[in-house]
């Protein structure tokens, strides 16, 4: 299934393409010349490409794939944003999009399968060999974001009985097998996994010994159906470099590699920083505006509506604010000082939801902690600001005032930080999705109503 070797071997540059470049390559699609086409293109890395193709018009985009003389690197579709792979694999042939799966890894292929619209999968599967419609067809039975999903088939199994010297031969003598591989699995007549063993300890040992007398001690196997985000902590706990996937049955279905993990590590880290900032969906220079309109739209509205329950609060307070009119000026520096207080100690606890370093036993002591420095540092900033608000207004009560809201913001900004996202987790909500918005809007009110509340016993 994977492609040739010597057409993954080129070293990428992070190559930046000039204009007059992009300009030529668009002009020689368009006429049709695709000898200058692949000239310029095949110097450089399929990922390469695929940042110069997002750059490109649409009709130029669909031709390059489409056209059997622009000879594309299937690997270059990978490098596409999920959107952008979309829009292009739904101008193309049933037949155009199994020759670009036929050239690649399985787990690789499987991307492309999942932004296929669904009443072209079968089609395109069809196009394939039975052994690889089998195991695309399996994977699809599986959740979207399961281990299922980002396996690869291209494994090596060998027999519970065999010696190094008959895996030796066998590996010599297969014309099938992976094109690079680290670990290989030994497997009972059953095909459940007993163990894997490295190539590394397998060359080092003599011929008579036996390979599952080689076997890692720490045998880690994935479930098929395990969320790919705990596949990858999965990885960076135990420090690995593969691991074998089986299904209900324990039976070996699939390996997942290393190179795998470190694309759903970056991944994940991408939409935990997009939703903290409240976009749904990653975004790419190719998307287009409706698609970032959408993504945006919902917890721009949301942010609305906690907008409007802050100003309602300060509306309450209305007539303090009218005599006192620097109160009105000082606001919002207690509202932002609370907000960014909460914002860094959520982005610490999602960053241990995640990593899965807080639990029950230890969240009453993380809670504790975040109030006790959300206390420290609403008293060191209270001093701060009640010194430089005296100096500007030469009125003690409202330096005092300030210090006050300051103290109790950020305490409470301490303790929302943590609780708010602990709390969406046990209710099976994504804390990066929703919690900040929440936290916002919880240190707004909290500070509004403290520094105009305490202002309204003075005043």
């Amino acid at each position: 299934m994977p492609q040739e070797a010597n057409q993954t071997s080129k070293v990428r540059t992070g190559h930046i393409f000039t204009e007059e470049q992009i300009n030529s390559l668009i002009e020689n699609v368009k006429q049709n010349n695709f000898i200058s086409v692949r000239q310029l293109l095949d110097k450089y890395h399929p990922a390469d490409v695929a940042d110069l193709i997002k750059t490109l018009p649409s009709e130029v985009q669909i031709k390059l794939f489409s056209h059997k003389s622009a000879d594309l690197n299937p690997e270059v579709v990978l490098g596409l944003s999920d959107i952008l792979q979309k829009e292009i694999l739904e101008q193309l042939s049933p037949d155009t999009i199994s020759s670009i799966i036929k050239e690649l890894e399985s787990d690789d292929a499987f991307q492309i399968i999942e932004n296929v619209p669904e009443e072209f999968q079968n089609q395109i599967l069809n196009n394939l060999p039975q052994k690889d419609q089998n195991f695309f067809r399996l994977g699809l039975k599986y959740p979207k974001d399961s281990a299922a999903r980002i396996m690869q088939r291209e494994f090596v199994t060998i027999d519970l009985d065999w010696t190094v010297g008959q895996t030796m031969d066998f590996l010599r003598d297969s014309t099938d097998l992976p094109e690079q591989f680290l670990e290989i699995f030994v497997v009972d007549k059953e095909r459940k996994p007993i163990g894997n063993a490295s190539i590394s300890n397998i060359l080092r040992s003599d011929p008579n010994t036996k390979v599952k007398d080689l076997i890692a001690e720490n045998k880690t196997f994935i479930p098929a159906d395990l969320d790919k985000e705990k596949v990858g902590n999965i990885f960076t706990q135990y420090n690995l470099v593969s691991a074998g996937v089986v299904d209900k049955d324990q039976k070996l279905i699939g390996v997942i590699t290393g190179d795998d993990v470190v694309t759903i590590v970056k991944e994940e880290a991408v939409e935990d920083a997009l939703r903290l900032g409240g976009i749904g969906a990653a975004e790419d220079i190719s998307d287009n505006p409706v698609e970032t309109s959408k993504n945006r739209f919902l917890w721009l509205f949301i942010n609305l509506i906690t907008a409007v329950l802050a100003s309602f609060v300060i509306g309450i307070f209305e007539n303090t604010i009218q005599k006192v009119i620097a109160l009105a000026v000082l606001m919002p520096i207690v509202a932002s000082m609370g907000g960014n207080a909460a914002t860094q100690t959520l982005t610490v606890t999602i960053q241990l939801i995640a990593s899965q370093q807080l639990n029950v036993k230890n969240v009453m002591k993380i809670i504790n902690r975040e109030v006790v420095t959300g206390l420290l540092n609403g008293l060191v900033f209270a001093a701060i600001t009640g010194v430089f608000v005296y100096f500007w207004f030469h009125d003690l009560k409202i330096a005092i005032l300030i210090g006050a809201a300051m103290i109790v913001n950020l305490t409470v900004a301490g303790l929302a930080g943590i609780a708010i996202p602990v709390t969406l987790n046990k209710m099976k909500i994504d804390p990066a999705v929703s919690a900040t918005v929440f936290v916002t809007t919880v240190t707004d009110v909290v500070g509004f109503f403290a520094f105009l509340g305490i202002a309204s016993l003075f005043v």
